[in-house]
């Protein structure tokens, strides 16, 4: 009985022993000289938790409506950087949500102000010397909205922390203060058609000049990003004033298309100005139209523009969505992502290239979908596909083999995974830099099971998040092993270019002939064009 009591007691010793230690070390240090390093511009002061250095909101740059960004203006003493800077306005302000979706995404929507050029540092040190890779993140949300404080996933101290990564997540800005083209109206407006683009370049370049300060190598910058994101790391891969910035990249379910053609972008530009009554001879007076209604008219202008092109019998640019705000042919962007041109500016970059099994699944989008019986999702199946309706289902059985709920068959992705091979595909085939391909299909067990993995379910296995973001995933056992073998491959490829490590399969470089992909799941496997059939069908006309 004695020994029983005295191994009580150790046991309660050492627990109180590492609480009270736990108390002493702080896992939240603030102050007046906490955190403090400087920057091109001056000091800024941050904030340690868990050991990480962290700066939120530090202004990157500055820069006047529809015009280039310049370097930030300097300030005197030491500026608090403890909180996220303001987004960029968003055309429609969130203003009711969804409550189940919202209960997964979980969304931080900010404060919106259209002096919005600010990025976030995590880092284990600061000036110590040592050259911890950095890694940017690009927000989602299109090319419209979205922040880099929009969902917890994107939080850095977590992967900081497990990589000793510096990490760096910026807002820019965004819709119609991103892309709206002036470029007909004079010199100072030459570039508007992409200021979107300066501003993401601009913040490279800080990076360039003041990583070091915050224990960063700006000769080792990988650029990632999801969704918009992702498509936002491709247009920097095709842009030649971005060169030399990083050498890197992770495109997450981006998009790979075509930009916009400025022979359209101008009308739209011409139109903006009509809406608002303002003559050609008075662009400057846009500078003045508050944002609400800047945003308007641009809507009103992109409609007319979409059907004038309708009425002249010419394709309407936005992937069926109807026209919209996005990059542009000009002098920052001269050629498409596919161009030889675009693909040879890359070509000495690694890419992680991917995108995850269901994303903008059919069962989300249609409810009545999700508890469907076999045989009303092989009619909604054959109304889709008509009289191959059986080969696309013998095609997805044969690349999912393992799938088990009737929906699984119409969830599959075909949206982003046709682009994401296109892509892969041409860049092995224009690169001396491997290119990595891999497809997510780890399914949530949230709201019994009925989000799968859906679009940005990806995000928290890869930046180390799942403590952050339970409602997405659960936040069991499983989602933290998966997340302990993601995560370490994207540090291991921010490192060295590989992502390759002993917790997971050899994961090998892609080819067209080859197809290899890494499939993220409970069991991680790699497969080779294991669903070539799949995405044939689905490319078909008429389906």
């Amino acid at each position: 009985m004695m020994k029983k009591y005295s191994t009580m007691a150790f046991a309660l010793f050492f627990a109180f022993g590492a609480w009270s230690q736990k108390v002493v070390t702080a896992p939240l240090l603030t102050g007046e000289n906490v955190a403090v390093t400087p920057t091109e511009a001056g000091k800024v002061r941050g904030y340690i938790h868990n050991g990480i250095y962290t700066y939120k909101g530090i202004p990157y740059a500055q820069a006047q409506r529809f015009q280039p960004p310049v370097k930030v203006k300097p300030w005197e003493g030491v500026r608090s950087s403890l909180t996220y800077g303001p987004v960029s306005p968003l055309i429609n302000p969130t203003t009711q949500v969804m409550d189940e979706s919202e209960f997964l995404f979980h969304h931080d929507w900010g404060y919106p102000n259209e002096d919005c050029l600010r990025l976030n540092v995590w880092t284990q040190g600061l000036n110590d010397g040592k050259k911890r890779p950095v890694m940017v993140w690009l927000h989602g949300g299109g090319y419209t909205a979205g922040s880099s404080q929009e969902l917890p996933s994107y939080d850095g101290e977590s992967i900081s922390k497990k990589g000793d990564v510096v990490l760096v997540s910026i807002n820019h800005r965004l819709n119609i203060l991103g892309f709206l083209d002036l470029s007909e109206y004079g010199e100072k407006y030459k570039a508007s058609a992409n200021v979107s683009v300066l501003d993401m370049i601009a913040a490279l370049q800080w990076v360039k000049a003041n990583i070091v300060h915050f224990g960063g190598d700006p000769n080792n910058v990988t650029i990632l990003g999801q969704s918009g994101g992702g498509g936002k790391v491709t247009l920097l891969m095709s842009a030649p004033s971005a060169k030399g910035l990083f050498h890197k990249a992770v495109v997450q379910s981006g998009i790979w298309a075509n930009y916009g053609e400025q022979q359209v972008t101008r009308r739209v530009g011409a139109a903006v100005l009509k809406e608002l009554g303002i003559l050609p001879s008075q662009v400057d007076s846009i500078q003045k139209v508050p944002y609400e209604k800047l945003a308007a008219a641009g809507q009103r202008a992109l409609k007319k523009v979409e059907d004038q092109l309708k009425a002249e019998g010419k394709p309407v640019p936005g992937f069926g969505f109807g026209l919209g705000w996005g990059p542009t042919i000009d002098v920052t962007l001269p050629y498409h992502p596919s161009d030889a041109r675009a693909l040879a500016l890359s070509s000495d970059i690694p890419l992680i290239i991917g995108s995850t099994k269901n994303e903008f699944m059919n069962s989300l989008r249609n409810p009545a979908l999700r508890k469907a019986s076999a045989e009303e999702i092989k009619a909604y199946i054959q109304k889709q596909y008509s009289d191959k309706a059986d080969a696309y289902i013998a095609a997805v059985k044969k690349a999912y083999p393992n799938d088990t709920r009737p929906n699984d068959l119409i969830d599959i992705d075909g949206f982003f995974r046709p682009g994401m091979v296109a892509q892969a595909i041409a860049k092995s085939s224009s690169s001396t830099a491997p290119v990595y391909s891999y497809l997510f299909a780890w399914q949530s067990p949230v709201m019994d099971g009925a989000y799968k993995a859906v679009h940005c379910m990806e995000i928290p296995f890869t930046m180390n998040n799942i403590a952050r973001c339970e409602e997405m995933t659960g936040g069991g056992k499983e989602a933290y092993v998966l997340a302990d073998k993601m995560s370490q491959a994207w540090i291991n490829f921010a490192r060295t270019g590989n992502p390759n490590h002993k917790g997971l399969p050899v994961w090998h470089n892609y080819s067209e002939s080859n197809g290899a992909t890494l499939i993220f799941d409970n069991q991680c496997v790699e497969k080779y064009n294991h669903d070539k059939e799949v995405l044939a069908l689905m490319a078909q006309p008429g389906r």
